[in-house]
């Protein structure tokens, strides 16, 4: 994505308080990593008119990379609402992508109108090791779907993202990333120049980050 959307999405999700920073208590996620980030895009629902520039960003963003998209995918939860949006003002069939088949009912991975051999791009708020997206993509491919790729608000830029995508042959691009939003907290005194030595450290390795 172009720098100049890049540092306007992490000045706006910095602002609504969408990403945090906190060196002295970090957080925990799921997988056990402490982390000194946390990225709630979903925070951006709530404020119209970072939620329409996110919207728009995205759409232009598949507009650019994936020219003969014919569906959109959320990917559960946090790429459904965003996803849903983008559809809408694309004009195109959205469907979206559960973490595991429901337990009940039809019992579907799957929630829309599937037709083998349409092209389909999924949306997600976030990316960090890639692991739900590539999921995703799976299901979408075993459903007889054309996965054209991924699409997110935001990307850590982790290596092993790029090699599980690279892996699974998924290309992907982000409207913001790691590096510009700290280039962006530090130029509205959100931290300090001296915190992002700590900051780029857990970048490099958060598995063993503080340990």
């Amino acid at each position: 994505m172009e720098s100049s959307v890049s540092h306007q999405v992490a000045s706006k999700l910095l602002q609504i308080k969408a990403i945090r920073l906190n060196l002295e208590n970090p957080f925990t996620w799921a997988s056990g990593w402490k982390s000194p980030i946390y990225c709630d895009n979903r925070l951006s629902l709530s404020y119209p008119d970072i939620r329409d520039y996110i919207k728009l960003a995205l759409k232009t963003l598949i507009q650019e990379q994936f020219t003969s998209t014919e569906v959109i995918a959320g990917v559960a939860t946090a790429g459904i609402p965003q996803g849903a949006l983008v559809a809408d003002s694309l004009a195109l069939p959205f469907i979206y992508v559960r973490s595991k088949p429901k337990g009940h009912g039809m019992t579907n991975m799957i929630e829309g109108v599937i037709k083998p051999g349409q092209k389909v791009v999924l949306v997600e708020d976030l990316i960090s090791t890639g692991g739900s997206s590539i999921r995703a993509a799976v299901a979408l491919r075993d459903a007889g779907f054309d996965v054209l790729g991924l699409v997110s608000i935001f990307t850590y830029g982790f290596d092993i993202a790029a090699e599980n995508m690279a892996n699974e042959g998924l290309k992907f691009a982000a409207l913001s990333n790691y590096n510009d939003m700290i280039e962006e907290a530090v130029s509205s005194n959100y931290v300090t120049g001296s915190e992002v030595a700590s900051l780029n450290s857990w970048r490099e390795d958060p598995a063993n980050w503080r340990k």
